[in-house]
């Protein structure tokens, strides 16, 4: 979108406001095109490292390198102007050290002009959060499945199905509060879990496979508009556009090879031919 534009963007701490308030609408976006459908009607438009799975075949979101990140978040920026866009912090660009993530962070913010980055983890990630936010980048934490931690976690298994393994998720939500994480994600927990952290916490818990009692939902949009050949149970599928894409590409397929495609009106005459042409709509006017 033009950057003369004088809508306002929705900010981090606009977004904190609505704890308790109207749920806050979060769907993934990972290049221009799909953030300007998207961007009229949610509130925040996450670049997630899921683009590595969802764009490029990853197995796991684990390989995805900062610039790739990067440069998807640069196409979301460009083609929104309403929802605040929230960048993942990728795998190993942020755990070594609070000073190494500030120069990731500080750099995704100045090369993207992103609103904000997310990271994963929870009180092993306390000083981090702490040490960014009070630099000035503001920070959404992402607690319970944590894609990043697959291979030490053995899967994408769902987190907290046992009450006596809720007082860590606790912990981790309360952790990232204090720290001074705008907001957070809470991913594939118990539902009763998520209600609880929900409660507890004073910012807004963004829930995917979570609780209708968080703050906000998400989703990965690929999964919603049912693209993605397998989906989460979390997953709502609002539309089947996987068969109407296969729907069209047999047809253009099949227009193609029956020399159907193009036709004459997706040709273009040469200039000597358009006196004949309009000569001829003339007449069929008349």
């Amino acid at each position: 979108m033009s950057h003369q534009s004088t809508i306002k963007r929705i900010t981090a701490p606009e977004i904190a406001a609505r704890k308790g308030g109207e749920p806050i609408v979060v769907l993934t976006s990972y290049h221009a095109q799909s953030a300007a459908l998207v961007d009229p009607h949610v509130d925040i438009l996450m670049v997630g490292d899921s683009l590595g799975m969802v764009m490029h075949g990853l197995e796991t979101t684990v390989p995805v390198p900062l610039d790739l990140m990067i440069a998807h978040a640069q196409a979301v920026v460009r083609g929104s102007e309403r929802a605040l866009v929230v960048v993942d912090m990728p795998f190993g660009s942020y755990e070594e050290s609070p000073a190494m993530a500030f120069r990731n962070a500080a750099r995704v913010m100045k090369e993207t002009g992103c609103g904000a980055v997310k990271l994963e983890g929870g009180v092993q990630m306390a000083e981090t959060i702490a040490f960014l936010t009070a630099r000035g980048i503001p920070v959404m934490a992402h607690i319970g499945m944590t894609p990043q931690a697959v291979n030490q976690l053995g899967g994408f298994a769902a987190r907290g199905r046992r009450q006596a393994e809720w007082a860590r998720f606790e912990k981790d939500a309360q952790a990232v509060a204090e720290a001074g994480a705008f907001a957070m994600v809470i991913e594939a927990v118990a539902e009763g879990l998520a209600a609880r952290i929900t409660q507890e916490v004073p910012i807004p818990t963004i829930g995917i496979g979570a609780s209708p009692e968080c703050d906000g939902q998400v989703l990965v949009l690929e999964d919603m508009l049912g693209l993605s050949p397998r989906v989460p149970k979390f997953v709502k599928e609002y539309a089947e556009l996987r068969t109407a894409v296969e729907g069209a590409v047999k047809a253009y397929a099949r227009d193609v090879r029956a020399r159907a495609f193009p036709a004459e009106e997706h040709t273009y005459s040469t200039l000597e031919e358009v006196p004949e042409a309009l000569k001829r709509f003339k007449m069929s006017v008349s």
